[in-house]
């Protein structure tokens, strides 16, 4: 736990450290001060590019090895920045740096693979601390270097920080044996980086191009346009960038929501207590602070984020995930209000940003649990990759944010401009309206099924370690893939191992103890399901699980003389598609292959006459009797919802 905690302060670190020194690089560098904003917004896009490459690559190829190359390649950037005078080569530089984000979602899936489940909460909530710590140290670090060394010493740090980071993961880390293994989805991973690329390039620059012009809404629409193309790219490919089956599960959907309006909230946190730290005491409402004491000043944020790791993983293990991030939400959320009208000295502006630092540290200690227990082992780093980017997207959706509003609210002092309190205000508000929509989804997550509510005592009994990968497929009897199957793998004591979500070429995998016999469990809508005992050994091949049997919803159609043959019947989805048809039989009956669960429209017609009805399918074989009205009567259908088909 303190070497992955460590990974997160030198990812923080090597953020931080260049920020202060931003209104000074220009004149270090011979250069604009747009150009010089390409420091940052460097690392913000790389960072955000390398995340989903990297999580995938370590669910395959070992988390551990994917790490070792992130941290080289971010030692990399800081020994070119350290040794570089160009602008150009320094901007190569922080973008190597950017790397080093991926660590963040690669290090909570390995604490995953080998912590117990009870030291988990408190590992993830260091590990979302040491964050917060790097970002402490890293102001009053970064005015401490302007004054006394030369600029160039930034990227040193980071350097030598960086060495010993990788030298202590290679010693103390060991492999993860859960393993995927295949081929990597490069395709996927182009278009995804360019559509991701172009959406942060917007969202960084957009205040500086013009919300409105040309270039925005050509790079915005770019960007678009790829994402709408890459999602059913990703649906098609046996090991997708992003497991988009998952992603699209409920759980993880609120989870991602949640984790890009608190990445939101979190930043704007920092933005405004940082600005009124330092403005000028003439503005009205700022400080003046220097970048030393605006350091000090902003360590308490880092602090409470270190003591509020255990307190925040006490609370997951006594009340679950879901309670610990309805708890943060609201802190947060009702400290923002407070800070609109207790702003006007340094113990309110303390003491607001604090309480703020406190709930999103339990927010973010409980969102990677939340996403953790949602999936799937063999998906534990992609998973919270996607989780951390959006977080990411949502800080640089803050800071975009606060350009504009600044833009809108100045106030001139002398001969400069700055925004205006009300500027800030705005935020404060947008930022409370996000926890408070946070707030709701945490209440959303209560109601799903996909987050289990058991202590972590009792989930503690069916928690094993994983020491291999298995994997098969599902398949119908034409042996043709069944791609929205769910297999559950148990031991033969009923003790739950995982379970996968199997692709569009109807492949599977999972993370079981070792070789051994287990429990498969294989469920599909509209099939019957499957339970079998299998023996898994050191191959981990699993052989084809094949459902057999479909299940049909059946019914008979009938007039006021009877059961009617040659009727039409047709199944529809509410949202208009066609589902399926066919035509009854002699005595009037009719099968239809059951569809996925849902609500759909069931028709019966013929040249004279139609009915129609809203049935809802929830997994198990059903009749529904038709019965058709005389021409131009009242439409009248009846389904028999006690009436089971065996079929």
């Amino acid at each position: 736990m303190a070497t992955l905690a460590l990974t997160g302060t030198v990812v923080s670190l090597q953020q931080t450290l260049v920020l202060p020194l931003l209104p000074d690089l220009p004149g270090l560098l011979n250069t604009t001060a747009d150009n010089a904003s390409w420091l940052v917004t460097a690392t913000l896009l790389f960072g955000a590019v390398s995340i989903p490459t990297v999580t995938r690559l370590a669910d395959m190829f070992g988390k551990k090895r994917m790490m070792m190359v992130a941290l080289a390649i971010m030692v990399l950037g800081s020994v070119l920045g350290a040794v570089s005078t160009d602008l150009i080569l320094i901007i190569i530089a922080r973008a190597m740096q950017g790397v080093g984000l991926s660590l963040i979602p690669v290090g909570i899936a390995i604490l995953r693979d080998e912590l117990p489940r009870d030291r988990m909460p408190l590992g993830v909530a260091l590990m979302s601390a040491s964050l917060a710590i790097g970002s402490g140290a890293g102001l009053p670090l970064s005015g401490l270097i302007a004054a006394h060394l030369d600029w160039h010493a930034i990227f040193w740090v980071t350097g030598v920080v960086g060495v010993v980071v990788l030298t202590a993961v290679w010693r103390v880390i060991r492999e993860s044996p859960v393993k995927t293994g295949g081929s990597f989805d490069y395709r996927g991973a182009v278009i995804g980086s360019v559509a991701l690329t172009a959406v942060m390039l917007a969202l960084s620059k957009g205040a500086h191009w013009g919300w409105t012009s040309g270039t925005t809404l050509t790079i915005i629409g770019v960007g678009t346009a790829l994402l709408i193309a890459w999602v059913p790219l990703e649906l098609r490919v046996r090991n997708p960038l992003v497991n988009v089956r998952i992603a699209a599960r409920p759980a993880i959907v609120l989870a991602n929501a949640a984790s890009l309006l608190l990445g939101f909230a979190m930043f704007a946190n920092m933005l405004v207590t940082t600005q009124l730290l330092q403005l000028p005491v003439s503005s009205g409402y700022g400080l003046g602070y220097d970048i030393v004491n605006t350091g000090l000043w902003m360590a308490p944020i880092a602090l409470v984020f270190g003591a509020m790791a255990p307190v925040s993983a006490k609370i997951i293990r006594r009340y679950g995930p879901v309670a610990t991030l309805l708890a943060g939400t609201l802190l947060m959320a009702g400290s923002y209000v407070a800070r609109v009208y207790l702003s006007d000295n340094l113990w309110q502006i303390v003491v607001g940003s604090v309480l703020v630092a406190a709930g999103t540290s339990m927010t973010y200690a409980a969102l990677p649990t939340l996403i953790m227990r949602a999936v799937p082992l063999t998906e534990s780093a992609s998973a919270n990759g996607l989780n951390t980017l959006l977080r990411y997207i949502g800080t640089a959706l803050s800071s975009a944010v606060m350009a504009a509003v600044a833009t809108m609210s100045t106030i001139r002092v002398a001969d400069e401009v700055f925004p205006s309190f009300q500027a800030f205000t705005v935020l404060f508000w947008v930022s409370a309206g996000a926890c408070f929509a946070t707030a709701i989804i945490a209440l959303a997550m209560t109601k799903l099924r996909e987050i289990p509510d058991e202590s972590t005592e009792e989930l503690d009994k069916s928690a094993h370690s994983h020491e291999a990968v298995a994997g098969g497929k599902v398949l119908n009897q034409s042996e043709r893939p069944i791609g929205h199957a769910v297999v559950t793998v148990f031991t033969p004591s009923a003790d739950h191992v995982d379970w996968s979500q199997v692709d569009s070429a109807g492949h599977f995998s999972v993370a079981v103890p070792g070789p051994g016999r287990y429990l498969l469990v294989t469920a599909a809508d509209g099939w019957t399901p499957d339970s079998r005992l299998v023996d898994i050994d050191t191959g981990g091949r699993i052989d084809a699980i094949v459902l057999k049997e479909r299940l049909m919803m059946a019914g008979t159609v009938v007039d006021a003389s009877g059961p009617v043959h040659g009727v039409n019947v047709v199944l529809t989805r509410q949202s208009g598609e066609a589902v399926g048809t066919t035509k009854t039989g002699a005595i009037g009956d009719y099968q239809l292959p059951l569809p996925q669960n849902g609500r759909y429209i069931i028709t019966a017609f013929t040249n004279s006459s139609s009915t129609a009805r809203a049935i809802t399918i929830l997994g198990s074989a059903r009749n529904f009797d038709i019965e058709l009205p005389e021409p131009s009567a009242q439409i009248s259908a009846t389904p028999h919802a006690d009436a089971v088909s065996a079929r």
